[in-house]
């Protein structure tokens, strides 16, 4: 199918200004930034809408040109999101201008959602001098281009083991990234963080507050915020050495520590942390540390294409047949079936 050409150049299309009540006053001359959005087959829509609208909202707080953007598909046809809902294209995958900064909008199908005509528009626009990004598991791409040359980067959490096996790059588990010349956030609302970070940038504080009191952001969370925990705020507070006992089980899933060294971290007996452990998380540390490799073994049986008995050492499991025993205990059907 052919590309469908722009439809017009970025300068001769202004920027969406709707109207509304609140205002924020902006003084000095205006240059607007120009943002294309790459919409993947089967992309994120809460994603895609979180880094949209907060552009829209500034144009609209201060009635100037600020942002411009379009959307931009495989084949200049609409994209469907991973909800059925599709999105318009205003082109295909013909180049944009080298200030225009791409950011890549994936989903569900994050390994093979960008097809060779895509990574290689990516690759152009990067040797062009042009500004990348991403959203949800759009990081994904951008590693396939190979264009993340050791930049920092994050994808969406149920996505991040099979991240780190596929690139053997370990993605950060905070909601937002601002590399040296990529940025990425991990999808869903952490979109709007993002865009507020930039807008700040771009424009200060100010505006970037008022936007997200527009978005009813409670507040503008900083990059650093982690994704997601499996211990609470308020009980890493009130149990900072189960915390930490956790947090080591975590980084320790293909080759899982024994009773004796995680009471070592606890800093106490194994009986000790037997009974504290269960008392806060009404599981032995035990069950709770089979339960996080399995849940990682399930992600990368279903974004990776390794074998399931890559699976099973790549998440501390001996042998393929006490992987299986334990995966359909926990889940109800066996790892192949699964897949």
């Amino acid at each position: 199918m052919t590309h469908q050409p722009a439809r017009d150049s970025f300068a001769a299309t202004s920027a969406i200004i709707p109207r509304g009540v609140a205002h924020v006053a902006l003084t000095g001359p205006v240059r607007t930034r120009e943002f294309a959005f790459l919409t993947l087959p089967r992309f994120t829509l809460l994603a895609f809408s979180s880094a949209v609208d907060p552009l829209r909202i500034a144009n609209q707080l201060t009635q100037r040109p600020l942002y411009h953007w379009r959307v931009v598909s495989l084949d200049g046809l609409p994209a469907e999101s991973s909800a059925g809902i599709r999105i318009e294209a205003d082109q295909g995958l013909v180049p944009v201008g080298r200030d225009t900064t791409v950011i890549v909008c994936s989903g569900t199908d994050a390994t093979q959602a960008a097809d060779r005509k895509a990574l290689a528009w990516l690759r152009d626009h990067a040797r062009r001098g042009g500004v990348l990004g991403a959203v949800c598991t759009g990081a994904y791409t951008l590693a396939r281009a190979g264009l993340l040359d050791g930049d920092a980067t994050t994808v969406h959490w149920e996505n991040q083991a099979a991240f780190r096996e596929l690139f053997d790059m370990e993605p950060l588990q905070q909601i937002y990234v601002m590399g040296r010349r990529h940025f990425s956030c991990a999808g869903g609302e952490a979109g709007v963080d993002m865009m507020l970070a930039l807008i700040a940038e771009d424009h200060g504080p100010k505006l970037a507050d008022a936007v997200a009191e527009m978005c009813l952001h409670s507040r503008r969370r900083e990059a650093v915020t982690t994704q997601k925990s499996v211990f609470t705020a308020p009980m890493r507070v009130r149990n900072p050495d189960i915390a930490r006992v956790i947090a080591a089980m975590q980084v320790n899933i293909a080759t899982p520590l024994e009773q004796e060294a995680l009471a070592r971290v606890f800093g106490k007996t194994t009986r000790h942390l037997e009974r504290t452990f269960k008392a806060v998380t009404g599981q032995t540390p035990k069950s709770f540390y089979l339960g996080l490799r399995l849940e990682q073994a399930r992600d990368l049986l279903a974004e990776t294409g390794m074998s399931v008995l890559d699976v099973a050492i790549a998440t501390g499991f001996n042998s393929r047949g006490s992987f299986t025993k334990s995966f359909r205990r926990c889940f109800g059907q066996c790892p192949t079936r699964f897949r």
